[in-house]
Order: C-alpha cells, then sequence, then structure tokens
C-alpha cells in the first residue's frame, strides 16, 4: 500500500480537526535490510517533485527515486547525504538527512528540512523550483541504529527537525504488532506553534497510550500564553522524571542541533558520551547520535 503525505485539512462527521498540518498517518512496518536502498556510494542526480511548507522556517520537499517504480528501500534507521551549493572555493555542501516517509511509498521520498539563515545546504534547498536536481547517495556508516533495536526501552531527546529519525523509528516500533518496546521521547520546541509532527504524534499516543509518551518542552513560548507544558529545555531533571535509568535495557536515541548534542551527550562526531547523559551513567553502548 502506498503511503500518503502532505498539508492537507483533516476533515471527520464532526468537522475540522485540523488544518495545515504535515500528517503522517499511521505507523507503517516497512523494514528492509542493509544493503536494499536505491541509493548508493555514488552521487545520484535527482529531481525534486514537490515543496510544502510547513511551518514558517520548515519545509517538506519530495524527490523522485532513481527508480521511480520502486520504494526508496532505506534501512531504519537511515539517512541520505545530499549535496547541493558551493562554498567560496567551489566546494559543494553536504549534509546527512533523514527521510520522515517510509518505504511503504512508492516512486518518492520526503524529507523534513528547517532553513536556517546561516544553513548553507538548507538555503540552497530552499531556493530549488520543483524540476531542478540535487544529488543524493547512501553509504554503510548512514545507518546509526538498525532495527531492530535490541532493547525494552528507547528513550529519544529531539530537537526541532530532529524528530525525522525519531519518526522512521517509531513507524518500525509501533507500526509491528509483534514489537513491545516502550518509548519516550523529550521533545524540544522553540515554540507551541513550531512543533513539527504535532498531530501525529498525539494520535499515536492516543493510540500506543502503553507504548509511546511524548512530552514537550518549548524554549521560547511566550508568557502568559496558554501553553500549561514544559518550559525551558531538556535538563537532567527531565531526564530523570521522564527517561529509564542507565542499565534498564534502554537506548537513548539522541537528534537536535549541535548544541543540543553538547549539553546532553557530547558532540555528535564523538564516541565517547559526555554532558547530561555522561554525568547520569548512560554508557555509549546506550547512546545513539543520530
Amino acid at each position: 500500500m502506498m503511503q500518503k503525505f502532505g498539508i492537507l485539512v483533516i476533515l471527520s462527521v464532526t468537522g475540522v480537526l485540523s488544518c495545515n498540518a504535515f500528517t503522517i498517518g499511521k505507523p507503517t512496518f516497512a523494514v528492509v535490510p542493509p544493503g536494499s536502498c536505491q541509493l548508493n556510494d555514488d552521487w545520484s542526480s535527482l529531481p525534486l517533485k514537490k515543496v510544502d511548507e510547513i511551518s514558517d522556517d520548515t519545509k517538506v520537499f519530495t524527490f523522485v527515486n532513481p527508480d521511480p517504480s520502486k520504494p526508496l528501500n532505506l534501512p531504519t534507521c537511515g539517512c541520505i547525504l545530499a549535496q547541493g551549493g558551493k562554498d567560496s572555493e567551489g566546494n559543494a555542501f553536504i549534509r546527512p538527512y533523514t527521510p520522515v516517509s517510509t518505504n511503504a511509498m512508492v516512486g518518492e521520498f520526503q524529507l523534513m528540512v528547517k532553513i536556517y539563515p546561516d544553513g548553507n545546504l538548507s538555503r540552497h534547498m530552499s531556493s530549488l523550483k520543483v524540476g531542478d536536481t540535487m544529488n543524493f547517495k547512501h553509504i554503510k556508516f548512514n545507518v546509526k541504529k538498525q532495527y531492530p533495536f535490541g532493547v525494552k526501552n528507547v528513550g529519544m531527546l529531539v530537537g526541532g527537525t530532529g524528530i525525522a529519525p525519531m519518526v522512521q523509528a517509531l513507524h518500525a516500533v509501533l507500526g509491528n504488532t509483534d514489537d513491545t518496546t516502550k518509548v519516550t521521547m523529550l521533545y524540544g520546541s522553540q515554540r507551541s506553534d513550531q512543533i513539527l509532527c504535532e498531530e501525529t504524534l498525539a494520535e499515536w499516543c492516543k493510540d500506543y497510550p502503553d507504548r509511546l509518551s511524548v512530552i514537550h518542552v518549548l524554549s521560547n513560548e511566550p508568557e502568559g500564553s496558554s501553553w500549561n507544558g514544559e518550559r525551558g529545555f531538556i535538563t537532567e531533571d527531565l531526564i530523570q522524571k521522564h527517561i529509564p535509568s542507565p542499565g534498564s535495557s534502554v537506548n537513548i536515541f539522541m537528534c537536535g542541533p549541535p548544541p543540543m548534542y553538547n549539553a546532553l551527550c557530547g558532540a555528535r562526531e564523538e564516541e565517547d558520551i559526555s554532558g547530561v547523559l555522561g554525568n547520569m551513567g548512560y554508557a555509549k553502548e546506550e547512546v545513539t547520535k543520530f
């Protein structure tokens, strides 16, 4: 069955439930073994099919697969490398992205990208028009954690578009009726109107109340707003309160902006665990940096 995504108005017999929200649908188990991806070590130039704006600084880009008759077949949780634009010396910018689409989607894949003012590749991608091409490839190193995850508990520490690999993981965990893994997510955003995939996460929490819990943490929500959830940043206290402790068959999935890595677990490229998680005693085998 082809998976459908997009910007839409969701209707029910009682009226409008949500408007202009990026929706992902039900969890879909579409896991493939490593080595099946249409992308490989060589760059493939793929055309842009569609662009959807889902917030004031975030877009979903839909690109056509090398073979439009087949799914991308990216392993879970794997990412792909995107290449585009050029620096002052003529070198192309390269950055990893994890699709928010799954292998149930045939012929195309979708990337959720935040357009940073100083983000060279994201600004280049934002300038593309439908029909323009961009280079992509997938290498073995791009699979940071392969499903099945082999633990009873998964804790997710997420910031902004770092939700993308978490969506991939949740599709596999919740979409597999034989999987009993419990997932707790601490999701940091700036404001309540900038929470990406909010509708999807709320729906999945309602459908899987014993398997998934999501706690939103807002760092820049206006004072006096109707928000009654957590404010500030993801801290040791919040992790201790909501995430299973070290040694409890747990793996912490971490994805967000660089300052978040530095504060919570150490730089993304560093194998050792430092920061808050290091102080709390989590071993490097218990933390996955996406």
